[in-house]
Formats: structure tokens, C-alpha cells, sequence
């Protein structure tokens, strides 16, 4: 099965503006990928359905796949994007966009966090993996640093 956000990260298109759709997609799938990176296990709809559900509203499996895809219609529902701050745990202007520099704030916290515990793969792999050659260490680094630039790239030059 293919994941969608790697889909997603392969129609980017670097220096090319990011549909409002694909930045909440974005931002959901580092939310979800932050969620592991802290060495818990994925959120699946369900969870997030419910923990939704526990604040009085409701998400469609359609509709959370087209939310992390980024393909189908802008959702600007602000009690469902609220709540699913809420959910993370994070500030619900992330989510939102309107509260400045905020959302960026968030964002590049996200993003390290992430990062950190890329790093900390890495190390752990070249610990446990001592007898393992150093071509094949080398393989796995390459492939996680290929992963955080692939993440890097997703998301949208500064300016």
C-alpha cells in the first residue's frame, strides 16, 4: 500500500506555491509524523475520530483522507481544525494560520523535534548495528537523511 504523504511529497514541486490544501496536509502529516518520531505509536482515523468525537465533532474517514492527502476541498471548519489542535496538543493557530508567526513557530518546533529524533535512529542504529558493515550504516543514514530532506522540501521557502 502506498502512503499517501509520500505521494504527496513526490508532486511537490520546489519553488512552486503550495496549494492551502497541501499546507494542511503538511501540517497534519508532520503533526501525525512527530506523534512517532516521539517513539509513540501512529494515530490511527480511528483514535483521532474519537478524541473528536469526546469534543462533540465529527470527522468522516473521507474526509480526514482528503485532509492529509491535500486533494480534495480546503477545510476551514474551525471547531474541527480546533479540535484537532486540541487533539495534538498543539495551539490551534497552527492549524488556523491566524496568529502571525505562530504557525511558523510551531512548525519549526515540529520539524526539530522530528529531526532530533531522526538523529537519535541514526545513533541508535550505529550502536546496535556495531557489526554491521559500514556500507550498510552508511545506506541507512543515507535513507533517513533522504527522508528529512524529502520533509524539508515539502514545505514552503520563508520569505
Amino acid at each position: 500500500m502506498i502512503d499517501p504523504r509520500a505521494a504527496d511529497d513526490r508532486r511537490s514541486i520546489p519553488g512552486e506555491p503550495i496549494s492551502p490544501q497541501r499546507e494542511l496536509a503538511r501540517k497534519l502529516n508532520l503533526l501525525l509524523d512527530v506523534v512517532v518520531a516521539e517513539g509513540n505509536t501512529p494515530h490511527t482515523y480511528k483514535q483521532i475520530a474519537a478524541g473528536l468525537q469526546a469534543r462533540g465533532l465529527s470527522l468522516s474517514r473521507a474526509r480526514w483522507a482528503y485532509m492529509i492527502t491535500g486533494d480534495g476541498p480546503l477545510v476551514t471548519d474551525v471547531d474541527l481544525l480546533t479540535g484537532i489542535g486540541e487533539f495534538f496538543r498543539i495551539p490551534s493557530e497552527y492549524l488556523l494560520g491566524s496568529d502571525g508567526d505562530l504557525p511558523d513557530r510551531v512548525d519549526s518546533q515540529l520539524a526539530f523535534v522530528k529531526s532530533l529524533r531522526a538523529q537519535r535512529v541514526v545513533n541508535f542504529a550505529a550502536r546496535t548495528l556495531g557489526d554491521v558493515s559500514p556500507e550498510t550504516l552508511r545506506s541507512i543514514t543515507a535513507l533517513l537523511e533522504e527522508d528529512m530532506q524529502r520533509g524539508e522540501a515539502a514545505r514552503p521557502a520563508e520569505g
